[in-house]
């Protein structure tokens, strides 16, 4: 799949492409659900792929799927319909395979609570004259999904590529024009919108199958194999939520009992630090959601750093780590705090010496006594594994065993329901960021804060209440504060979340009792078993 504007390839983040009403447009986020994919022979029959779905995304250049079950012969069309078939698209988001296309913790197109896919999602800045706006564009629900339908000539011998593109110019442009001005600047593609009507008039004439060719397999990447097995191994249990989507555990890391409580006892021990009084425990509190109550992380000798201490838990389902995701897995990121002149300052040369005495739990953990850094970040990683959050009141609400206040049932009200005076919508928007069954999409935005251009880590609202100061410096001492700040008008900047850039710029207009409303639903996503010290 390729990804044009005008026929040109599409530069994310860039806003330079004219539309439609005199506007100029971005997009930040293009992302989509591919189904029923089928090549009609030569005698006008088709062939099904079976296929369930392909999901394809340009921000993380998910541009390829692969359809291996078309027989050989000659084809001479290609069709596919955008969005999954109506009983998959309502199937349980849970039971998909942990890195499947259909997984929401994969394609972050799952609209949770409320049931069902988003098909495709469009998102970005755009600008008419001086005045800059965001748009949000989630184009979903059974009666929307379209067929593609695209001629080929395909004489299938061996394995072949299939070029096919999509041209947003076409499927803003034409045969329906969408002005973000007049039409509006979102859609949720609720019964009677005619914006999401528009998309799907475009659509099929937004794609086009641009070439054919001989295509060589790649070769299927090996399976990780375990390392540093015991002789023993004793699995360790992965507990989580059945409403969780499947988790990508690592296959070469496995959750055994040695090095679980191996990773535990190392979490705790000071000599990771040079001077012998700071471990990763000291700026993550179990009581309070492994987050230490500082609005910025102490280290050795006093070092205040520049950021707030991250909660430690539901880490399974996250792709990248610290406040700007320059850690690429868990496993990288529980080391570089050691060597950190701002945390523990020392080297890992030196943490492995000073760690002599631990061989024994080495041994049981790893099959034998040699201390290494790996072995070090492999323990640490398998604990942090283990820190599943999934049991608050409003869990246990929505299983049926306990009920929400009245205020709290506001506030999930509120947190539910988009902002969108077109469609008579007015709520607080917090689900596009923080949606889900772990309540956040793990993604990096910029919200808003005053004196800050960056995006940051999406932290989960599970436990929220115990992990203040909040924002990745610790300006808001309380959720009041953070709950006014997205109300009260937000900090315009180029790289605001397109999601916040539409919102008027003189906030969403919540009453003081809805915001009341907001902080009580917020509370009741604590866990007990995050209360007090383990």
């Amino acid at each position: 799949m390729r990804h044009l504007v005008a026929g040109q390839a599409l530069q994310l983040d860039s806003l330079r492409y004219e539309k439609a009403g005199g506007e100029t447009f971005s997009v930040s986020r293009l992302s989509y659900l591919i189904s029923g994919v089928a090549f009609e022979r030569a005698d006008g029959t088709w062939f099904e792929s079976r296929l369930a779905a392909a999901w394809v995304d340009a921000g993380k250049r998910r541009t390829a799927f692969r359809v291996e079950d078309i027989p050989p012969g000659d084809y001479r069309a290609v069709r596919f319909q955008v969005g999954p078939d109506p009983e998959v698209n309502h199937s349980d988001p849970a039971r998909h395979p942990a890195g499947g296309a259909l997984n929401p913790a994969v394609n972050k197109l799952h609209w949770d609570w409320q049931g069902g896919y988003i098909f495709l999602a469009l998102e970005g800045h755009f600008r008419v004259g001086d005045e800059r706006s965001g748009y949000l564009l989630h184009f979903a629900r059974n009666p929307n999904r379209t067929e593609i339908n695209l001629p080929a000539k395909l004489a299938l011998k061996d394995a072949a590529l299939l070029s096919v593109d999509l041209d947003l110019s076409a499927l803003l442009g034409a045969p329906r024009p969408i002005v973000f001005a007049k039409d509006g600047e979102s859609t949720h593609s609720r019964e009677g919108d005619d914006l999401a009507a528009k998309l799907k008039a475009n659509l099929p004439g937004a794609f086009r199958l641009q070439a054919i060719a001989t295509a060589v397999g790649k070769p299927a990447s090996p399976k990780k194999k375990p390392l540093y097995l015991p002789p023993s191994p004793q699995a360790f249990p992965f507990k989580m939520a059945g409403t969780f989507p499947r988790p990508s555990l690592p296959m070469d890391n496995p959750l055994l009992k040695g090095r679980v409580e191996l990773g535990a006892r190392l979490f705790s021990d000071t000599r990771l630090s040079r001077t012998g009084e700071v471990s990763c425990a000291s700026c993550h509190h179990t009581e309070k959601a492994f987050t230490d109550g500082l609005a910025r992380s102490v280290g050795v000798g006093g070092r205040v750093g520049d950021k707030n201490s991250m909660p430690l838990f539901n880490l399974a389902w996250k792709e990248k780590f610290f406040w700007d995701g320059r850690a690429p897995s868990l496993r990288a990121q529980v080391l570089m705090p050691i060597e950190s002149h701002e945390e523990m300052d020392d080297s890992l040369e030196n943490v492995v010496m000073k760690l002599g005495s631990e061989a024994p739990r080495f041994e049981r953990a790893f099959g034998s006594p040699e201390i290494t850094a790996e072995k070090i970040a492999l323990a640490l990683e398998a604990f942090l594994l283990t820190l599943t959050s999934y049991d608050s009141k409003f869990d246990r609400a929505m299983a049926g065993k306990d009920e929400l206040s009245n205020a709290e049932k506001r506030g999930f009200e509120l947190f539910m329901t988009e902002f969108d005076p077109r469609a008579e919508q007015f709520g607080a928007d917090c689900f596009h960021c923080h949606g889900g069954a772990l309540f956040s999409d793990h993604g990096f935005h910029n919200n808003g804060l005053k004196d800050n251009d960056q995006r940051f880590s999406t932290p989960s609202l599970r436990n929220i209440a115990l992990t203040a100061p909040y924002m990745h410096d610790g300006r808001f001492a309380t959720l009041e504060e953070v709950v006014a700040h997205y109300n009260s008008g937000l900090h315009p900047s180029e790289n605001l979340d397109p999601n916040l850039a539409k919102h008027p710029r003189d906030g969403l207009g919540l009453t003081p009792e809805d915001e009341a409303a907001l902080v009580a639903f917020l509370k009741s996503l604590t866990d007990p078993k995050f209360t007090s010290s383990q």
